[in-house]
């Protein structure tokens, strides 16, 4: 399964009110494992950048006076993104500046199935635990040392971590082994497995049997259960 981090950086919070975007970060996930294929570009918001969003990203009116526009970029982001679920914190906040972004470029909306949410997900998972980016990262033990200020490419990176700590998906690879002592445990734990001297007895009736095989006869030649019959 394909899924996008995607994260966005700002003029400001209200996307209805003269806000813009001015930056955008995508990081391609397929199967929970980062592929190495990033999406990322900065952009002319057509306006001034107000003094507290700078200090957030420290992005500068004069830095992007010569970044491309969206329109001139909303193609290209919407090539990268077709198709794939889109992961992101706090959804609802770069969502409403995507859509109103692509509004303004008269190109196709989001739709919100598309979404999946980390702080909902986080939220559910660590009920009444802090659950921002930062809180996250120190939680999952994932290294903030280059987070100095918010940019949309390192907090995809940074969120790409963790919501594969999220959804588990560590645990469930032994790909993810960090180094070859780990990889060793899970497979001594595995090799520890004994086989069971004696099979389990049937747990299946002959009349069940019979039942079943008479319903699969049911189905026609073509019946995917004859393969395994």
């Amino acid at each position: 399964m394909r899924e996008i981090i995607l994260d966005t950086e700002t003029t400001g919070l209200d996307a209805f009110d003269g806000d813009r975007i001015v930056e955008i970060g995508c990081v391609e996930l397929v199967n929970s494992i980062a592929t190495g294929r990033t999406w990322h570009c900065y952009l002319n918001p057509e306006r001034d950048v107000p003094e507290q969003a700078f200090k957030v990203h420290g992005l500068s009116t004069d830095f992007l006076s010569d970044k491309p526009l969206f329109e001139e970029r909303a193609d290209a982001f919407l090539e990268f993104v077709e198709g794939s679920m889109l992961v992101i914190h706090n959804a609802s906040f770069d969502f409403g500046f995507l859509n109103a972004e692509l509004e303004r470029a008269s190109r196709p909306l989001l739709n919100w199935d598309r979404v999946i949410d980390t702080l909902a997900l986080a939220r559910r998972r660590h009920p009444g635990a802090p659950a921002s980016l930062d809180a996250l990262c120190r939680r999952y033990g994932i290294d903030l040392s280059e987070r100095d200020l918010h940019g949309a490419l390192l907090d995809c990176r940074l969120l790409a971590s963790v919501y594969v700590e999220l959804v588990g998906g560590h645990q469930a690879r032994l790909e993810f082994a960090t180094n070859g002592a780990q990889a060793a445990i899970l497979q001594a734990r595995e090799s520890a497995v004994r086989t069971r001297p004696a099979p389990l007895a049937p747990r299946v009736s002959e009349a069940e049997h019979e039942a079943h095989s008479a319903f699969v006869a049911t189905l026609g030649e073509d019946a995917l259960w004859l393969r395994y019959a």
